[in-house]
């Protein structure tokens, strides 16, 4: 059995931020919790991606993941996957300013809800 570095009161606590937006839901994605705006996903916790650490990983608007992540790369890093993407990773296994991922979480859904409608 592989242990997870998972904390359910971090994870509840992401949860309560995400699902305090507008039209979001949530459903597992690759065994992980994930938030979408309508059908588009923008933020997906992980504790077994690669490597040991609990994190959430974010949609984010151009430019941001590499100011976040030169900034403080203690905190922020570049996912797997999505991180070629724009998004970026926040290591939730340190000291969380939780206004700050608050305000990156809303960045999140803006820039998934924004995109949608552009295509529209």
């Amino acid at each position: 059995m592989i242990d997870r570095p998972s904390d359910p009161a971090t994870i509840d606590r992401v949860r309560g931020i995400c699902l305090a937006l507008p039209d979001v839901s949530e459903r597992l994605s690759h065994g992980e919790a994930a938030w979408f705006v309508r059908e588009r996903s923008f933020a997906t916790t992980a504790d077994h991606h690669h490597d040991d650490r609990l994190s959430v990983w974010l949609a984010a608007p151009a430019g941001r993941q590499e100011s976040l992540v030169e900034t403080d790369p203690v905190r922020f890093f570049l996912p797997p996957y999505v991180g070629g993407r724009g998004w970026i990773g926040v290591y939730l296994d340190v000291p969380v300013d939780w206004d700050e991922l608050t305000l990156l979480v809303a960045d999140a859904h803006a820039t998934v809800a924004a995109s949608r409608r552009v295509r529209r």
